[in-house]
């Protein structure tokens, strides 16, 4: 079935979705914990009762029973079988809907963290849902879904996965918490870049929200989207009644909402986490035969990272690329990535990515070229760095074809190129690598035989590339043409022809344009002034981006200046902000910077910023500068890593920056522990235990939380996962914690939590039982007499005010 058919279905009307699966094999048998995938191996007849029941009801695509069908879940249950399961039970699928449904290849989450945010490599990931997606086409799929996503490197892995095998239609579909963001950081917006521009054929959220709350993520997309939206929301958030899970809103509220998702953008909407065929037929009639609200263009100039987005208006301010991670001409720069990338040491380059976003710079050119090195490599491991490190899309710089597409493989985000010239290998080679993983590029207007003075031939130079580019599928929103700045001392007209280049671009072409500002004063005393007039003609003639230091304070003015005289900065805003507020900041900016010189300040930064391969040495700076060990954990480290969880309750961090200042810590103490002679060590709070319940396979959030449970001071003995309750309360009552931790990810376990509590109180166990996982919510915990933790930082709240409560007795 190919992209033309779910083109015109679309076209025309909304497409619906089908709803819960695992709740209705519930009903029909499967018991609480058991693996679905398998289970319905051994009961496909049950599950094609479920499929034909969504497909009586009205869905136009139904998902295969491969959600976990993946080799990590897989291997939880002993099986290695992963083609044939997804063959298998696509087969199930496809009978069930005869000619009345689509069928989609269902691709769930594998509970692993990829890189560059996890251990799992990039392209071993890939190859594990290659394993998915080869069982589910063999088996007949017409489509593939990628659902339930929280990490937008993950859902990349399993996209290319599919791209890479198929031209099959397919959806890509993530989770958002009550913030709008995922677990990892990603919202909506920057989302549908990244997987838009990499080819997902719609894009959307499901899963962790009733229908209120996702309205507000498809209604931020829908201006920047140029694929159809989808929208799969749960039947409100799960509650506990009478021992059971129960989602409370009934067909009829859950389809009213219909109307409104296909006024804000929805193209394509199902169910999720407790919908049933009921709530999907009463959709179908709720939205009758509404159509939908097409995509507004094909193409949007937009660039991404994994936690924000840049838009390349021409309406709004100059944006400013920062220059400064560019070796050519820094000798600091280019002698630490000669030292210090085999280390895995980059806080230089940390602090100039900082540096530059705090100064104002909005994208990060990144150019690692330094003889003797690798650059390629280089390049991998400075764009994964630089992804964990800063929100700022990535404009990745360098001659090299091969670095360019390792890095654009790598990135999680929508990057820009630069460049892109007409030099014919260029143009064979560069444009089907660009086209292929969506990124935007800057033109570069020179050829194999000239880099031309002239503004003439840049222009035919330029229509020449555009309609090379044509052909590869990219529209003008997707290209950034250089003007090509040359130097003024070797050719006095060089200026006004490069401003007559940008002139055209923008008057005649329409098109987005960027200049590297600081070659036209080569030569030249006090460059500085000819850069910034230079700046101030470029701004008039219509430039939309300028490659510069934003350090650089006359630059910075005249860019703020031109924004407010053009209109692009609304009553002067950015430009009152930048004068009135900047001078009282001053003392406070060089009191901070003279603490941060400190060897125990350096300590406490390396935490905060999670400086994993750092932090053994910044120890030893502040151990040889007089501080003792107990003091430098108790007085440094410890507030250190509470400040990390603070800024992770604020929502300023993320869970990769909570995972790598939570290993720094660790790294840290362990490092420590040896010189730690005092019985009053971090080592003796507490014992706490953690489980995740009988059924429940789903270890990762647990992980997490007992890294950071030990990072503040506690002892944890972490049971494992799929842990009988009757294993929970015998250890419990050998060893006494002051606290327990219960986790459970699907609503099929999480009665067990209740039946753990329930033995504890038979068994007259003295201790408090904190409970948290994807679907619990704090109403369910108090109606099972346990406390609610969210994440690792309330949990460490929790058992402080456990272990007070139990000192105070």
């Amino acid at each position: 079935m190919n992209k033309d058919y779910f083109q015109e279905c679309l076209n025309g009307r909304i497409m619906l979705l089908d709803g819960a699966t695992g709740t209705e094999l519930q009903k029909r048998g499967l018991d609480p914990g058991a693996c679905p995938e398998l289970w319905c191996l051994e009961h496909p007849d049950v599950l094609a009762v479920v499929h034909a029941d969504y497909v009586r009801a009205g869905a136009d695509i139904i998902y295969t029973c491969t959600f976990g069908a993946n080799r990590y879940k897989l291997e939880q249950y002993s099986r290695s079988d992963v083609y044939e399961v997804n063959r298998k039970l696509a087969t199930v699928a496809k009978k069930a809907a005869g000619s009345k449904a689509i069928v989609a290849g269902d691709i769930g989450p594998t509970g692993q963290f990829v890189e560059p945010f996890g251990g799992i490599p990039f392209e071993a990931m890939v190859d594990v849902y290659k394993e998915q997606v080869r069982g589910l086409l063999d088996g007949g799929v017409d489509c593939f879904v990628i659902e339930t996503m929280m990490d937008i490197q993950e859902a990349r892995a399993a996209l290319l996965a599919v791209k890479e095998l198929t031209d099959a239609f397919t959806l890509v579909t993530m989770t958002y918490e009550k913030d709008g963001r995922t677990l990892n950081g990603t919202d909506a917006v920057s989302a549908l870049i990244t997987l838009q521009s990499l080819g997902a054929d719609a894009v959307g959220c499901n899963c962790s929200a009733g229908p209120d709350a996702m309205l507000k993520l498809i209604s931020a997309m829908k201006p920047y989207a140029r694929v159809p939206l989808a929208a799969k929301p749960n039947a409100g958030l799960p509650k506990f009644v009478d021992g059971k899970t129960v989602f409370e809103m009934d067909p009829a509220t859950f389809a009213s909402f219909g109307k409104t998702f296909v006024a804000d953008g929805v193209n394509l909407m199902g169910g999720c986490c407790g919908t049933t065929p009921q709530h999907i037929a009463a959709l179908k009639q709720s939205i009758g035969s509404d159509r939908p609200y097409r995509p507004i263009g094909q193409s949007v100039a937009a660039l991404s990272s994994a936690r924000g987005h840049v838009l390349l208006d021409p309406k709004l301010p100059l944006i400013i690329v920062g220059e400064r991670i560019n070796p050519t001409g820094k000798k600091v720069l280019r002698e630490a990535l000669q030292q210090n990338l085999a280390k895995g040491e980059f806080s230089l380059i940390r602090d100039m990515a900082r540096d530059q976003e705090r100064e104002g710079a909005q994208l990060l050119d990144v150019n690692v070229g330094v003889p003797g090195i690798d650059e390629t490599a280089a390049m991998r491991s400075v764009v994964g760095f630089l992804a964990k490190t800063t929100a700022l899309p990535l404009v990745i710089d360098s001659p090299n074809m091969e670095t360019i597409e390792t890095a654009l493989r790598l990135y999680p985000g929508r990057a820009l190129i630069n460049s892109i010239s007409g030099e014919k290998a260029k143009l064979k080679k560069l444009l089907p690598i660009a086209a292929k993983y969506g990124a935007m590029f800057i033109l570069l207007p020179l050829t194999d035989k000239e880099v031309p003075e002239l503004a003439a031939t840049r222009k035919r130079i330029i229509r020449r590339i555009l309609n090379a580019a044509k052909h590869h599928g990219f529209t003008p929103d997707d290209i950034v043409i250089d003007g090509l700045v040359m130097t003024v001392a070797a050719n006095g007209g060089a200026a006004l022809e490069t401003l007559d280049t940008v002139e055209w671009c923008t008057n005649t072409l329409k098109m987005r344009t960027l200049l590297g500002l600081s070659n036209v004063s080569f030569g030249l005393p006090e460059r500085k002034w000819i850069n910034a007039a230079f700046l101030a003609m470029a701004c008039a003639k219509g430039l939309t981006m300028a490659i510069a230091n934003p350090s650089q304070e006359e630059f910075m003015h005249i860019k703020m200046a031109a924004d407010a005289l053009s209109l692009k900065d609304k009553n002067a805003r950015r430009y009152v902000e930048r004068f009135v507020i900047r001078e009282p900041q001053l003392p406070a900016v060089a009191q901070t910077a003279h603490e941060e010189a400190s060897p125990q300040s350096r300590v406490r930064q390396g935490i905060l910023d999670g400086s994993r391969e750092e932090i053994t040495e910044l120890i030893d700076q502040a151990l040889v500068g007089g501080m003792a060990a107990f003091e430098l954990v108790e007085h440094v480290m410890i507030p250190a890593i509470t400040e990390v969880g603070e800024l992770f309750e604020k929502r300023a961090y993320f869970l990769p920056q909570l995972i790598a200042s939570a290993e720094t810590m660790k790294r840290g103490v362990d490092y420590l522990e040896p010189r730690l002679q005092d019985g009053t060590s971090l080592r003796h709070r507490g014992l706490v235990f953690l489980a995740t319940v009988e059924g429940d396979i789903h270890d990762i959030g647990k992980n997490i939380i007992a890294l950071i449970i030990r990072n503040h001071g506690y002892e944890v003995i972490d049971l494992g996962k799929d842990v009988p309750a009757e294993r929970i309360i015998s250890e419990a009552k050998k060893l006494g914690p002051i606290a327990i931790g219960l986790s459970a990810l699907m609503t099929t376990t999480m009665p067990r939590m209740k039946e753990v509590i329930d033995l504890a109180n038979a068994e007259r166990l003295d201790a408090c039982f904190i409970v948290g996982g994807a679907v619990v919510t704090r109403s369910y915990a108090e109606s099972i007499g346990a406390f609610y933790a969210k994440d690792g930082v309330e949990v460490v709240q929790l058992i402080r005010g456990i272990e007070q409560k139990t000192e105070d007795r």
